[in-house]
């Protein structure tokens, strides 16, 4: 019986042993395996955060960048919806043009409360959201398909040629600058150029000394030309070139005639345009592409 109770006793102890043996040994492992768990959830938590950051530091720049303004660009009778930054300049936004209608840049003329200026930014002639932005050209096909009046060129250059005296010396203009200065006649400045003004331009004569006044209105694309009597309405598409010339004493002050039909008889003649508003008169209804 003892000899019994000591084996039991033994098998006991040997129990006992395995026991703490896997114990210990279950707890190594655990606390071998704890710390690269927490290991990889921090490297993880890490990446994570950084992704975050430079996800918003992406977002914060695209729309802090560039202060975007709401256009409506009106052309042929169509019309598109478009988004540019406020710095864009008229040589970019001529470039969406080009982009929306396949109006070459060179064959545009752009107009907001006259004609954009290429150097100029939309912020700094105070474009506004929601502008309505007025085209008007034509594509290359479409000049292309137009044949250039030649004979009617060479007339107006060899009258140029023959020339002898400065327009505002023959007859038919002296009678009518001879009345003088009328005294309702818009301030000129000498020595500046600058975009038509908001409101028509007044207190003219026309060359039967009557009073005219010259309004552009630019979203229907027309010059109208009014006087006590009547006012005519003049596509601007129609009238085929704009001279001018200073007057003799009087040199902040122009002569200016619209060519309303083929020849020189067909001259719609303006007097004392104050110097500062003429090269807007041309660009605005000849369009800059038509120098070149």
């Amino acid at each position: 019986m003892e000899a019994e109770t000591e084996v039991e006793k033994e098998n006991n102890s040997c129990i006992e042993s395995d026991e703490k043996e896997k114990s210990s040994c279950s707890e190594t492992g655990d606390s071998n395996t704890q710390p690269v768990e927490e290991g990889e959830a921090e490297h993880a938590a890490d990446v994570e955060d950084a992704c975050s950051q430079a996800s918003v530091s992406n977002g914060a720049d695209s729309t802090t960048d560039k202060e975007l303004v709401d256009l409506k660009i009106i052309w042929n009778k169509n019309k598109y919806d478009v988004k540019l930054p406020l710095d864009s300049t008229g040589t970019n936004l001529k470039e969406k043009i080009h982009a929306l209608t396949g109006l070459p840049p060179a064959m545009q003329k752009v107009m907001y409360k006259g004609l954009i200026p290429e150097d100029k930014t939309l912020r700094e002639i105070k474009v506004t959201s929601g502008a309505k932005i007025m085209v008007v050209g034509s594509t290359i096909n479409d000049v292309l398909a137009v044949n250039t009046p030649k004979e009617v060129i060479q007339q107006e250059v060899k009258a140029e040629e023959n020339k002898k005296e400065p327009v505002c010396r023959q007859k038919q203009h002296r009678k009518v600058l001879d009345k003088g200065k009328p005294d309702d006649v818009m301030p000129a400045i000498k020595g500046v150029q600058e975009r038509l003004p908001t409101v028509p331009l007044a207190g003219m004569y026309n060359k039967s000394g009557g009073k005219v006044r010259l309004t552009f209105k630019l979203e229907q694309d027309q010059l109208w030309i009014g006087t006590k009597e009547r006012t005519e309405k003049v596509p601007m598409g129609s009238i085929k070139n704009v001279i001018s010339e200073p007057i003799e004493g009087h040199e902040d002050y122009y002569m200016v005639a619209f060519q309303l039909g083929p020849t020189e008889a067909s001259y719609y003649w303006v007097y004392w345009v104050p110097t500062q508003y003429v090269d807007a008169i041309k660009d605005t209804i000849l369009g800059k592409w038509q120098y070149f």
